[in-house]
């Protein structure tokens, strides 16, 4: 088997339009039941810190993997990363593991690749895009949104350092993006047509007006409902990635008063775009990493990329 850091997958991630198209691959598939994804299973620490398994198996492409992620929200006080984890990918006849590998690069990159997925399929060609955060989020989406041909964003982040941070990283690394920092959310979401929420999960008070939001625009929330609320929800159509891991989500109040999604994520990106105003909770799923972890493992294969462990005999 073959180790891999988060170095190692960044240098082996595919490029963000390859990225988008298999994620969106992945996401129609789960639509149409040809993948296997249960919902995550959790199990809890101390100071409600966490863990979940993503596991999933998409025959059809061979594929199986699991990832394993862990949720400590009080790491960062002691200078540690509040979320860490590892994915293996199996070969899918023999079941033998292939690839362990660092999470952190490899779940940026799997995000904003569904992003771009949903973005291609739901938004108008040369959409301004609209963008809460300024972390590696923003970053990875920024890199996703340049390689699309979408380089109008106006970002809102709350601190000036953020937003300074921000800035020169982008006119290093997307210069060709047109991006605006503020710290006023609403001058960031009003006029947009696209708009992707990325701060901190349960963070209070910054719940986006739906007056702000364009009645056809369409919404991603990757911070569950912290700003993305129920009234901005249930005034549009309310989709999700994985419907049974939203409801798991939604049964246990992280989205509030959350409506139910009515369809899945994937059955909008292979039909026309609907009328009216989309929000896509997608939370995340074990096919998604996948598709996208497997394309790492077989570059890493194809390079001699990595760590080779020996497993031993089961």
């Amino acid at each position: 088997m073959r180790y891999l850091s988060d170095a190692d997958v960044e240098a082996l991630l595919p490029p963000p339009s390859e990225a988008v198209r298999l994620v969106r691959e992945a996401l129609v598939a789960l639509s149409r039941g040809e993948a296997e994804v249960p919902p995550k299973p959790a199990v809890h620490a101390a100071d409600g810190a966490f863990a979940n398994a993503m596991p999933a198996a998409y025959p059809a492409r061979k594929l199986l993997g699991c990832k394993w992620i862990s949720i400590f929200p009080r790491n960062a006080a002691q200078g540690l990363p509040t979320a860490s984890g590892l994915v293996v990918v199996n070969d899918g006849e023999t079941g033998l593991p292939r690839a362990l590998m660092a999470a952190g690069v490899l779940t940026a990159a799997r995000t904003a690749a569904v992003t771009g997925a949903c973005i291609t399929a739901l938004a108008p060609d040369g959409a301004l895009v609209a963008f809460t955060g300024a972390g590696v989020q923003a970053r990875t989406h920024l890199r996703v949104l340049d390689a699309l041909g979408h380089r109008d964003v106006a970002v809102y982040a709350r601190r000036e350092a953020a937003r300074r941070d921000l800035l020169a990283w982008a006119g290093e690394h997307v210069p060709d993006v047109r991006l605006t920092v503020t710290g006023d959310a609403r001058s960031a979401v009003e006029g947009r047509s696209v708009v992707v929420t990325a701060l901190s999960i349960g963070l209070t008070g910054v719940e986006l007006d739906p007056s702000w939001v364009a009645p056809d625009a369409l919404v991603l929330p990757l911070d569950y409902a912290s700003s993305v609320g129920p009234e901005l929800a249930r005034d549009s159509l309310l989709v999700a990635d994985h419907l049974p891991q939203f409801e798991a989500v939604r049964a246990v109040g992280s989205l509030g008063d959350y409506p139910p999604a009515t369809a899945w994520t994937g059955e909008l990106l292979a039909a026309p775009r609907p009328a009216g105003r989309v929000v896509c909770q997608n939370l995340g799923n074990g096919l998604s990493d996948l598709v996208v972890a497997a394309a790492v493992a077989d570059a890493a294969e194809s390079t001699g990329v990595g760590q080779l462990l020996d497993t031993g005999a089961a």
